[in-house]
This record gives C-alpha cells, sequence and structure tokens, in this order.
C-alpha cells in the first residue's frame, strides 16, 4: 500500500521569526492519525529569520537529525559542540541520557532552511554524542546518497536504530529506484523541486508512505531534492 500525505495536509505554525511544518504531531499540532510512522517520529521544515533560532532546551532517548537546505543555523550543546551547519551538511545526535543546546540563524540577512527529524532510538540511557559531515551534491545526482544507519556504512554517520537515511538530486530524464526489502517500509519525503513517485506527482513537503511494497520508482524530477527512510 502507498499512502500520499500532502504539504498543505501538515501541521503548519507562524510565529514571526520562525515558520514550520510539522509531518507528524509536534507541540501544537497534534492529530491521532500522524503520530508516527514506524521509528520515524519527527519531519519538522523549519525557515527561521535571521538572528533568530531556539534558545537553550532539553531532549533525551532521541536520535535528532538536521538537514540544511539552504543558509546555516550555528549549533551549541552541553556537550561542547559549538559548529555551524551549512547547506548539503547533516547534523546527528544522540540525545540518549540527556543533552541540551540552541540553534540560531547567526546570518544578518539570510533565512535558513532546514529539516529537523526525529528518530526512536532501540535503546534508552545511551551516552549522548554528536556527528556532523558535509556530502557534496556530486554524490548525490541521480543516485542515492546514504546519510544516517545504524552501522555507518559507506561513510554515513551512526544512528542507533535500525533505520537508513538518504538522498538523492533528481532533474531531467534522470530516473531512480530503491528496492524495498522484505517486511521493511519506507517513506519518502521531497525536500525541494518536484518529482513523480510511483505514478504520484509530488511538490516540495510532499510524502509517500510504503507498506508492503516492494520499490520506489522516482522519475521526471524539477531540481527535485528528495529524502528516504528505510525502516524496519
Amino acid at each position: 500500500m502507498i499512502t500520499l500525505r500532502k504539504a498543505d495536509a501538515r501541521g503548519h505554525a507562524h510565529h514571526g521569526w520562525l515558520e514550520s511544518w510539522h509531518s507528524f504531531s509536534f507541540a501544537d499540532y497534534q492529530d491521532p492519525a500522524h503520530q508516527r510512522f514506524g521509528t520515524l517520529r519527527v519531519i519538522n521544515e523549519d525557515i527561521v529569520q535571521p538572528g533568530a533560532g531556539f534558545d537553550t532546551h532539553g531532549h533525551r532517548d532521541m536520535e535528532i537529525i538536521t538537514y540544511i537546505l539552504s543558509g546555516r543555523l550555528h549549533h551549541r550543546d552541553s556537550m561542547g559542540n559549538g559548529e555551524d551547519i551549512r547547506a548539503g551538511e547533516i547534523q546527528v545526535m544522540c540525545a540518549g541520557s540527556g543533552m541540551q543546546h540552541s540553534e540560531f540563524n547567526p546570518s544578518d540577512d539570510e533565512a535558513v532552511h532546514l529539516l529537523q527529524i526525529w528518530i526512536m532510538p532501540d535503546e534508552q540511557g545511551l551516552a549522548p554524542g554528536y556527528w556532523q559531515k558535509t556530502f557534496p551534491n556530486e554524490a548525490k545526482r541521480g543516485r542515492w546518497c546514504l546519510l544516517a544507519s545504524p552501522d555507518a556504512t559507506d561513510g554515513s554517520l551512526l544512528i542507533h536504530q535500525d533505520a537508513r537515511l538518504s538522498t538523492a538530486l533528481l532533474d531531467g530524464a534522470e530516473t531512480l529506484d530503491y528496492p524495498i526489502p522484505a517486511g521493511r517500509r519506507a517513506y519518502l519525503h521531497v525536500a525541494r523541486g518536484s518529482v513523480q513517485a510511483n505514478g504520484h506527482e509530488l511538490v516540495a513537503g510532499d510524502a509517500l508512505m510504503y507498506v508492503d511494497e516492494e520499490l520506489v520508482s522516482l522519475a521526471a524530477g524539477s531540481d527535485a531534492e528528495v529524502l528516504l527512510f528505510d525502516l524496519a
């Protein structure tokens, strides 16, 4: 079964300094039909205005992935990390037994556009951890680039769950398939542009959920950037 989730069906909040779209229940947006998809708990699409951001706050027992689409975000945490995350970079935090962090847009004139993703870990109380890496566009053009996995294979960043996050860039005549292993499910999120997936015309913010399916099939991309979650 393939289920379409349109961008405009997501939760939406506008706080002036922050505009956010929620694929799953989050904060004031609560939808019993969209609490999570397997171990995928959060996909928030955020636009943070220049000089604004999230004050210091805490997390625990969650794998938190930040993926920058444009601009840059400054991260600081209780583990002593202080880094800018830029477009093309991915940050993974294991909140584990507990950590504090803040995130703000250090630019004077450019908004930062990002996706923040939460995946539920396979174990509670892990030691907190932080990883950050650049994945160049050449590694994503017309092919899958593995960003995060439970075994850090192919240069991906480690997450503590049987889940794999990949991305791809598609444009024009490029086509791309992803075989879904038996017994697993997949979640496809369009981060930008438009693409055809298994007969569905998708635009930025749209998603497809695959259950008991064998293949993700992509074609007819127009400046498309997609994220694919392979989940147990």
